[in-house]
């Protein structure tokens, strides 16, 4: 891998896994909002809602863990992928069924007349992250990871191949 390629791909490493290190713990302390921000979106039966609305706190925590420190990058990559890709679903849902409500992306959520006009706002850096996502998956190796460490003998026989720098 290049050196500008490698330090892109940290840059989105880092930036993904900060989003989502902020956007949980800001959640993880108040359940109770997290789970009325899942349901305000109306897409899912009320039990299953707060079963999201508790666990994606600690999912959006766990997956910034290992993007920052850079283990188990590629699954964390798909795992952040598909939670943007759900995201930007849930948006654009709401937006067409006029719905107004805060997204609750880094706590709050719930009824918000007006949101509508953050919604663009809203799935393009989504859009952004998914990218940014996306490529941390296609470039699982990047630089100060600790994948690069625990996963040595993987990197020297990747090495050889032409995988990694």
């Amino acid at each position: 891998m290049n050196g500008t390629l490698a330090w892109v791909g940290l840059l989105a490493r880092l930036v993904t896994g900060g989003v989502w290190l902020v956007a949980g713990g800001l959640k993880i302390t108040e359940p109770d909002a997290s789970v009325n921000a899942v349901r305000a979106y109306q897409l899912l039966p009320s039990s299953v809602a707060e079963v999201v609305g508790l666990a994606l706190p600690g999912i959006e925590v766990a997956i910034g863990l290992a993007l920052v420190l850079g283990v188990l990058t590629r699954g964390a990559g798909v795992l952040s992928a598909l939670l943007f890709v759900a995201f930007i679903i849930g948006i654009a849902s709401v937006w067409a069924r006029g719905i107004e409500i805060d997204c609750g992306c880094f706590g709050g959520g719930g009824a918000d007349p007006g949101a509508s006009s953050a919604y663009p706002w809203e799935i393009a850096r989504d859009v952004a992250l998914l990218a940014a996502s996306l490529l941390v998956v296609w470039l699982p190796r990047t630089r100060l990871a600790l994948d690069s460490v625990l996963f040595e003998n993987r990197a020297a026989s990747g090495a050889a191949e032409g995988e990694v720098d």
